[in-house]
């Protein structure tokens, strides 16, 4: 699916009196999971164990 189809798919499924700002937001969210995507299939990014210990210390500060 291409990120214009994406983009569509997303923004039909929001309600009906959604702001611009919300709208932003969610395809700021969609932009990023598809940068995460694309960093874990060129084995980028942080090993999920690592993530857990990093999220277990900023979730104790």
């Amino acid at each position: 699916m291409s990120s214009r189809e994406m983009v569509i798919d997303l923004v039909t499924k929001l309600p009906e009196d959604a702001s611009l700002a919300e709208i932003a937001r969610e395809i700021e969210l969609l932009a990023g999971i598809q940068r995460a995507r694309e960093q874990a299939r060129r084995g980028e990014g942080v090993p999920a164990e690592e993530a857990r210990k990093l999220v277990a210390a900023w979730t104790s500060k």
